[in-house]
């Protein structure tokens, strides 16, 4: 037993002895780490905390490049929706054009013929039928006669002298105009005085 107490002695003696050594090299570490002068420790923080400072700027910078782009993106998009719903129409305006010109055409000849008055009576209710239809939409006739020439809803086709008009007035319709809101869908072929 007392061997058993010895050994145990022993042991305990060295991990003490173990402690007390660590003890020394952790204090020997700090008077090293505090040898080192405030100055340098100061600068190494005073670099670290300007990095820090540079990333944070950095990434807000990326953070506002991110939302702007996306307004931009949100506005883009709401600006093209309301102008697919304002001219939604102005496919099937454009492909119509040709057949109320074709209407209107038919409708310019005449006949003492009374069926055939009956049946050019049926024809311009559908054509106003029709026109009331496009006005609906917002497709409107360009007008044109004794109006001032505008390149922006006039194609001049031809030039005459009339003393009747002033200079740069339309004196006739060759063929109607028509616009979808503001937007032209086709201009009108006219006549101008010079």
């Amino acid at each position: 037993m007392a061997e058993l107490n010895k050994e145990e002695n022993v042991a305990q003696e060295d991990q003490l002895e173990e402690t007390l050594e660590n003890q020394e090299s952790a204090e020997v570490e700090e008077e090293l780490v505090d040898d080192q002068p405030e100055e340098d420790k100061d600068e190494s923080l005073e670099a670290k905390y300007q990095q820090l400072e540079a990333e944070k700027t950095e990434l807000f910078e990326k953070y506002l490049r991110l939302q702007a782009e996306y307004d931009n993106y949100r506005k883009r998009t709401q600006r093209e929706k309301a102008a697919d719903l304002t001219y939604k129409s102005q496919k099937l305006a454009t492909e119509l054009l040709p057949v109320i010109d074709n209407f209107e055409r038919a409708l310019q000849t005449s006949s003492d013929d009374e069926a055939v008055k009956s049946f050019f009576e049926g024809m311009e209710m559908i054509y106003r039928n029709l026109l009331t239809v496009l006005e609906a939409e917002g497709i409107e006739v360009i007008p044109a006669v004794g109006e001032a020439f505008d390149p922006t809803m006039h194609q001049a086709v031809m030039q005459v002298q009339d003393d009747q008009y002033d200079s740069n007035i339309v004196v006739e319709e060759l063929q109607k105009g028509y616009r979808l809101k503001d937007r032209v869908l086709r201009p009108a072929m006219v006549k101008v005085n010079q």
